[in-house]
């Protein structure tokens, strides 16, 4: 799948969706045709890698240190067991909290099964220490990674995400845009604002330190830091939100002042949440590939078990976080 994937240029996730008939509207026709041919010039045949008893089915196990504080933890569970599920492999899921305990409690009952491997998942994007029990188990890294790099591990490419709604808004005409960023500790902020600061630099626009802003991710915090941008004498015409609830703060404060989306102010989030679609006018934002880096890291252990190169399977991979334009960019008014 490997070869496939870089033959086609495209994910290994893409390459299963399409061999395996899964029907993605974010993969076109022409990729799927890309991979297609790229897997018969191959001899590349997909199948079922296990053949055993229903009791006996291999098992993946998912570590995930949490599933509430955001709305992303069933994206890594459904991606996961949807791609698991292709080859007769079973998920079993472990909410942890990152608690040692429960995590060695966790690998003490998958032990016990057929385990297969471990998806070792956090909610946020970040730098971990790995549990040492888990250098002896195939184990790749979601959404996290390691300093030395002694497992495969995926996370959004946030750089290029952020890069992609700032540059959503420069080619719509505007050049006063603003960023509501995240909190500093936080890394897919550090990201998102260097992708910004990138796309404004590639198009020779200088950044206006004034039109940064620190807030937080929530809604109040959006809601109060559009406010401050409002109240300034040259207000942007345009704000490149941290996250989607960021964006849903900004749309209340414009709309407070008797303006509106986007014919006064373009705005842009990130995140994609389901609450996007449905705002007023339908957020432009920035998806984040959480059942992508799931399937990925799925078959980056299927492939480790079947022997491809170790060169191959520490590497960092980061999954392209595609810009979905919907009714909140228009040019600047005049």
């Amino acid at each position: 799948m490997v070869d496939v994937a870089q033959r086609a240029g495209v994910s290994q996730a893409t390459v299963s969706l399409v061999l395996n008939g899964v029907s993605n509207p974010r993969v076109s026709e022409v990729t799927r045709s890309r991979v297609v041919e790229a897997a018969e010039a191959l001899g590349y045949r997909k199948g079922p890698r296990h053949n055993v008893p229903e009791h006996r089915r291999p098992v993946i196990g998912l570590l995930l240190d949490e599933v509430s504080t955001t709305p992303f933890a069933m994206p890594f569970i459904e991606g996961a067991r949807d791609e698991a599920a292709l080859q007769d492999i079973l998920i079993a899921t472990f909410c942890t909290r990152s608690d040692p305990k429960i995590e060695s409690a966790a690998l003490d009952l998958l032990q016990e099964l057929n385990v297969i491997g471990i998806l070792y998942t956090t909610l946020t994007t970040r730098q971990i220490l790995v549990p040492e029990r888990l250098n002896d188990i195939p184990t790749v890294l979601v959404n996290c990674y390691e300093k030395h790099r002694r497992h495969p591990s995926v996370v959004p490419g946030d750089i290029a995400g952020g890069h992609a709604a700032t540059e959503a808004l420069l080619k719509a005409g505007h050049r006063r845009i603003a960023h509501l960023k995240g909190e500093d500790w936080i890394e897919a902020a550090r990201d998102r604002e260097k992708g910004y600061r990138q796309a404004l630099t590639t198009w020779d626009v200088p950044v206006d330190e004034d039109l940064v802003l620190m807030g937080g991710w929530t809604v109040n915090g959006g809601r109060e830091l559009t406010l401050k941008l409002l109240d300034r004498k040259d207000p942007p015409t345009a704000i490149f939100c941290f996250n989607d609830r960021m964006a849903v703060g900004a749309y209340d404060a414009i709309k407070s002042r008797g303006l509106r989306v986007p014919e006064d102010i373009s705005v842009v989030g990130f995140d994609d949440e389901d609450l996007a679609s449905y705002m007023v006018p339908p957020l432009s934002t920035v998806l984040l590939p959480h059942d992508e880096m799931a399937r990925w890291a799925v078959g980056a252990l299927l492939d480790h078990n079947e022997g491809i190169s170790s060169h191959r399977t520490t590497q960092k991979i980061k999954l392209e976080c595609p810009f979905v334009e919907r009714g909140s960019i228009a040019a600047p008014p005049s």
